[in-house]
């Protein structure tokens, strides 16, 4: 069973979404835990639809929070005379199942903490689900029929329900209706799924605390804010730093600024400190960095900023984090040939993050014709360019490009990236070459062989057959953007018109004729992305990051979550973290053995297989062909590797490959994709593939209870299926401020 969907991937998810309501509440009823089902469906609805990760099994404290306190109150609807259902009870045993069967995303909270987290809410949950300020807007409506008597469970009611609501005959809460739209609208537009970034590797914090220590910049603010001192300096009637003050700090900060410059023989007298460029852009720094404030026209060290100053790597946070509040000093200027600020100035703070994380997780250094294109584009969008006279376009991007540049230069002063010159690598050209013969489509491969879904590219050169470099279609999302390929998907986007085509061909030549300067994020860079990334809700995975995760953990996020190099990166650090590879190898196939899931088990391992030599990988298939527990699958991966064919199988073992495919495809596609698909070969073929699988051995006991399920269907017996309780009904599934999304037609709650 996965864990991870794509927003688009509707169907498979609500077949895996089928599968583990069904499975825990199976083994909630052993465990003798009281659960509601719809809760458990509700928990992945919402983290499969309402989290920018995605991530069905990661929950921390504050997703506990949130789903408990915010989420059902918004979106459940309880009718007067129903029961609440245990929420907290139901995710609690819910988390308890993924911790118990190897599913829970180890990058979460640990249980002990969500557990806390969920004592805590499970107090306040009655006093949220109760409180009609936290209600959504489809949660209003369906209370308020309901509360008028109609049967919010009949599509016909509601509408005439609708009618009657729109032509004013209906009384409600018109104040608090308003107040659920304003506070809708004052959340803003939910942004919805942020696609995983690649796994990085980061060296340990000593190392990034030293690297810290060494930037210019962190150790200018910390001399600045020693110069401020505790009694303050006194400032201009205009809050900027005294002349004096200023053409001190030149010397003490060794900033370079010249002070009364010659101009053509001629000395002019710099008259304020904002002519200073540099003690200027360090006298704002260290006030968005909240190191000094002014207060009373005198600048003054704030107080609780004082044990940063000896810490370099909070410091260097701070002031990482202060870089996208500096737009007005680094691009605010106008130079003699520019009107006025030019367009990165306006789209600063929005393009700032977008551009790092460009850079982030990158395997090669970004060549500047591209990231300078890449903003382009956001200009295009931004502004009517294209009704523009190309000349005016061109001095306007070359504005922007200068401020762009001098952006880049402030973070690797302050050492967030690095630039050099040298070749661009062949990854970005890939895109570029799409018109040469064979650059389509049929380039794409399918899902790797840790069932990851990472697809590579290959596009020929123009010159000749010989392909680039494969380029994975996981990459980092804004960066298959900047190379106009889809993240997901074989479809290489083709430039649309003939000027396309020129920029495209103009752009090859650029990053070909010769070396370019050549941008990468830096360790502190990419960690501190990261971090930004994390607070976020994203997914941004880094290597080592898992060596406390069990093995079933390890494992099942690895097979989602990791390209190849990355997992045996991994799989290296928690091996020497848990005794060495011999002792460690044995844990790794035990989990695979354990897990009670057959797509997640051939995913499994499909990676423990990976992290071996090529013939390793052969050899220990085929000495896992008789294994009772891995045999299944280890014939699946044989046969899929066009290591065996049908010939080459025993009929025991043609029943164990038959058996898992059926139970794969239940487990893809649902229990009633795999009733339709046996009751298409006919009653008796379908009860004979039944009988065989029923009989081969295979070691899914939960599984075979669900084709045993099915069988007695074929022979006559009715599938038992959910009823809705009268009353009841599951929470209209609606955006995140209450629109209807396409599942809303499922209304009843599951039994």
């Amino acid at each position: 069973m996965r864990t991870f969907f794509e927003p688009e991937q509707r169907e498979e998810f609500e077949a895996a979404q089928e599968l583990m309501v069904r499975r825990f509440a199976v083994w909630a009823e052993r465990q003798g835990l009281p659960v509601d089902p719809w809760v458990a469906e509700a928990a992945w609805d919402y983290r499969h639809a309402d989290t920018p990760d995605g991530r069905l099994t990661l929950w921390s404290p504050a997703h506990v929070r949130e789903f408990l306190l915010e989420w059902m109150p918004r979106r459940l609807t309880v009718q007067p005379s129903e029961e609440l259902p245990d929420g907290p009870g139901t995710l609690a045993a819910l988390l308890c199942y993924f911790d118990e069967t190897g599913l829970r995303d180890p990058r979460g909270g640990t249980l002990a903490a969500n557990q806390a987290a969920l004592e805590t809410a499970s107090g306040q949950f009655r006093a949220a689900m109760a409180d009609r300020e936290l209600w959504g807007t489809a949660k209003f409506w369906a209370t308020t029929a309901a509360e008028h008597g109609v049967d919010i469970t009949d599509p016909h009611a509601m509408r005439r329900f609708s009618e009657r609501a729109q032509r004013g005959q209906v009384p409600y809460d018109e104040a608090l209706a308003d107040r659920i739209m304003q506070r809708r609208f004052a959340d803003g537009p939910f942004v919805g799924r942020a696609l995983p970034q690649l796994p990085v590797a980061l060296p340990p914090m000593e190392e990034l605390r030293d690297q810290a220590g060494r930037s210019v910049v962190v150790e200018q603010l910390r001399v600045f804010t020693a110069w401020v001192g505790p009694g303050g300096r006194k400032l201009t009637t205009t809050g900027r730093l005294q002349m004096a003050d200023a053409r001190e700090l030149v010397g003490l900060l060794g900033t370079g600024d010249t002070v009364d410059p010659v101009h053509a023989g001629v000395r002019r007298r710099t008259r304020s400190s904002a002519d200073l460029p540099e003690v200027h852009r360090l006298f704002e720094w260290a006030r968005k960095a909240r190191l000094v404030r002014t207060v009373k026209g005198r600048l003054v060290q704030v107080a609780k900023a004082a044990p940063l100053l000896a810490d370099p790597l909070t410091l260097w946070q701070r002031a990482f984090g202060a870089v996208a509040e500096l737009g007005e000093v680094l691009l605010g200027s106008r130079d003699g040939w520019a009107p006025a600020p030019s367009m990165l100035h306006d789209v600063y703070e929005e393009t700032l993050p977008d551009v790092l994380n460009t850079l982030y997780s990158l395997p090669e250094p970004m060549p500047w014709p591209r990231l300078r294109d890449s903003l382009h584009l956001v200009y295009q969008s931004a502004y009517d360019l294209d009704s523009i006279d190309p000349r005016r376009q061109s001095v306007w991007l070359g504005h922007a490009d200068t401020d762009l540049r001098k952006v880049l230069a402030v973070l690797e002063q302050l050492g967030v990236l690095e630039r050099a010159q040298g070749m661009a690598s062949e990854v970005f050209l890939a895109d570029l070459n799409s018109q040469a013969p064979g650059g389509g489509p049929e380039n794409f491969t399918g899902p790797d062989m840790f069932g990851s879904g990472v697809a590579v590219h290959t596009v020929p050169a123009a010159g000749g057959p010989d392909p680039f470099p494969p380029l994975p279609a996981g990459i980092p999302p804004e960066l298959a953007r900047l190379l106009a390929m889809p993240v997901h998907g074989p479809d290489v986007l083709m430039p649309e018109d003939a000027a396309s085509q020129e920029q495209a061909r103009a752009l090859r030549a650029e990053l070909s004729a010769g070396p370019v300067e050549l941008i990468a994020l830096t360790d502190l860079g990419t960690w501190a992305v990261r971090e930004r990334l994390l607070g976020e809700g994203r997914d941004a995975p880094m290597v080592g990051e898992l060596t406390q995760a069990t093995a079933p953990e390890l494992l099942g996020v690895l097979a989602e979550h990791y390209p190849v190099e990355a997992a045996r990166q991994e799989v290296e650090a928690w091996t020497n973290a848990h005794g060495g590879w011999l002792k460690a190898f044995d844990r790794l196939l035990d989990a695979v053995r354990q897990t009670p899931f057959r797509i997640r088990a051939q995913d499994m391992l499909a990676v423990v297989c990976g992290i071996l030599p090529e013939a390793e990988q052969h050899g220990l298939l085929h000495s896992l062909r008789r294994d009772p527990a891995l045999g299944p699958a280890a014939l699946t991966a044989l046969i899929h590797q066009d290591l065996l064919n049908e010939e080459d199988l025993t009929e025991v073992e043609q029943q164990l490959v038959m058996t898992e495919a059926i139970l794969s495809s239940m487990e893809i596609s649902g229990r009633q994709a795999a009733t339709d698909f046996l009751e298409s070969l006919g009653l008796q073929e379908a009860q004979a593939a039944l009988c065989a699988a029923l009989d081969s051995g295979h070691p899914d006991h939960t599984g075979l209870d669900e084709l045993r399920t099915l069988a007695d269907q074929l022979q006559g017996r009715p599938l038992p299926r959910p009823t809705a309780q009268p009353g009841k009904q599951r929470a209209a599934p609606t955006d995140r401020h209450g629109k209807n999304s396409p599942r809303s037609s499922r209304k009843r709650r599951r039994g």
